[in-house]
């Protein structure tokens, strides 16, 4: 059935030459159209436009039509949200006051907290018990209004557990309406039983894993946590080149604790993005320049731990895109609201709405290589929007962060 969304207060986000994603000055011009329709056949977007253009079929033809009057309300193309890892066990509410009582991220991990934790807990579960899990989550960021999420492995950490929450992420794709990434991240911490032997755990990431991941069509993409404490950056290069030789596009996790050459790392293999980046500098900027690699914050995971902003107006004045995601994970950001991680873009890092919901739609769509089919509202684009509750501007997005301002949503050209 078609669905045509007439009296659109303001249709947001609107493209008429669709862009792979919007950089520097241009992320603060951000296109609308007011008192607008919008027609969605076929699951995609059919045409859009004012309300005073729109030509009304015959009545039979209207018959054929599920009509909603959006008077007083806004539309927005779906969230993207590029980084989370939403498939995990249980919660970590204790490493929370660890961190309120002062203990760093690093110290928690140290006593065998963080990612560890979450991988013991991984084991013991099994994969019914983690989709039942993960399709609550995914329920409930849908009516937050995120049409697309990128979801990792990397608590698993030995090659069974890592194909166990693969083959849940693969499970999720054909359950949920949203559109799912996968991406394969085996080197998200090293196992207790490697400790003093970090390279044997990366040879068993290349040797055993990444066959086994590819042979079986289980991940879109590939991911390294390269930073302090965690894998160098020769142990990242040695990983990407074997993912890169079984097709797997590499997604970077880089300087959140320090200056790691993550960043280096990721544009030097062509990484789709690089995430985090708490410690960005000159030489980071200069080298993300010209690059196809998209700059990603997780506001989060930031405010979650306490930890320095990275330099996005810097970024932004330097002419760099950026995109924004939730880290969706039950130790660093146990939140996929992507309003919010919206709100905190214009609130911690000084970005203004226009750059922000850029960051939040367009631009993550680049990040999980989805900026051809959503992210923007443009023809032929796959029809995954929501419709807000009434509003006076663009600009109460992100102001009113304490609500959920979605209405109603619409993925796949369905209404929920």
């Amino acid at each position: 059935m078609k669905i045509l969304i007439t009296n659109i207060k303001e249709l947001v986000q609107v493209e008429d030459l669709p862009r792979e994603y919007i950089q520097g000055k241009e992320m603060n011009r951000l296109n609308t159209v007011k008192n607008a329709f919008l027609l969605i056949d076929k699951g995609l977007i059919s045409d859009f436009g004012k309300m005073s253009d729109l030509f009304m079929p015959d009545e039979i033809n209207v018959r054929k039509l599920k009509v909603i009057d959006a008077s007083g309300r806004m539309v927005f193309p779906s969230f993207c949200d590029s980084h989370t890892h939403l498939v995990y066990a249980g919660s970590r509410e204790i490493e929370y006051i660890d961190k309120i009582k002062g203990l760093s991220y690093e110290e928690i991990a140290k006593r065998g907290g963080g990612i560890l934790n979450s991988a013991r807990r991984l084991h013991d579960a099994s994969e019914t018990e983690l989709i039942a899990q993960a399709l609550e989550r995914l329920e409930e960021i849908t009516w937050m209004g995120t049409g697309a999420v990128e979801i990792k492995s990397g608590y698993g950490l030995t090659t069974e557990d890592e194909l166990k929450m693969l083959r849940v992420i693969k499970k999720l794709k054909e359950l949920s309406p949203l559109t799912i990434r996968s991406t394969f991240l085996g080197a998200h911490a090293v196992p207790a039983e490697y400790k003093g032997r970090q390279t044997d755990y990366v040879d068993l990431v290349i040797n055993e894993m990444i066959p086994m991941v590819a042979s079986e069509e289980l991940a879109d993409f590939i991911d390294v946590f390269c930073d302090k404490g965690f894998f160098t950056t020769e142990d990242t290069e040695r990983i990407l080149m074997a993912g890169l030789k079984y097709g797997l596009k590499p997604k970077i996790h880089a300087n959140e604790l320090d200056y790691s050459g993550g960043i280096q790392v990721g544009v030097k293999y062509g990484a789709l993005s690089v995430d985090h980046l708490e410690f960005t500098g000159d030489a980071e900027i200069e080298v993300l320049k010209g690059s196809e690699t998209m700059p990603t914050i997780l506001p989060g995971a930031a405010f979650f731990l306490g930890m320095v902003h990275a330099p996005v107006r810097k970024m932004i004045d330097a002419g760099l895109p950026i995109a924004l995601a939730s880290d969706f994970n039950p130790g660093s950001s146990p939140s996929g609201n992507m309003q919010l991680v919206l709100s905190m873009g214009c609130i911690q890092y000084r970005m203004t709405p226009e750059e922000a919901i850029h960051a939040t739609t367009i631009n993550s769509a680049y990040a999980m290589g989805l900026s051809e089919e959503m992210g923007s509202i443009a023809i032929g684009k796959k029809a995954n929007v929501f419709i807000t509750k009434p509003m006076p501007s663009v600009e109460f997005l992100p102001y009113s962060f304490g609500s959920n301002k979605v209405d109603s949503v619409i993925l796949n050209g369905k209404l929920l």
